[in-house]
């Protein structure tokens, strides 16, 4: 087995880059799962007040919400 050799400043920077990036990604993905509860917590809309294609349409207590249920039941 071959020692691994020194790191060049290249593979360094690399390194470095794809650890920011890859920090970026879950600080972002956190960041958005933050604010949708938050926003369902303070009663507003998370899906832009589009109820079709929202998860949330069936416990939603929005108007908005409320009507969009009322007319799909039939």
């Amino acid at each position: 087995m071959t020692p691994n050799p020194k790191p060049n400043r290249r593979s360094v920077l690399r390194g470095s880059l794809r650890m920011l990036a890859a920090g970026t990604i879950v600080a972002g993905s956190a960041g958005l799962a933050v604010k949708r509860q938050r926003l369902l917590k303070d009663g507003r809309c998370v899906n832009r007040s589009v109820c079709k294609s929202c998860v949330q349409v069936s416990d939603c207590g929005l108007p908005r919400a409320r009507s969009y249920r009322k007319a799909t039941e039939a």
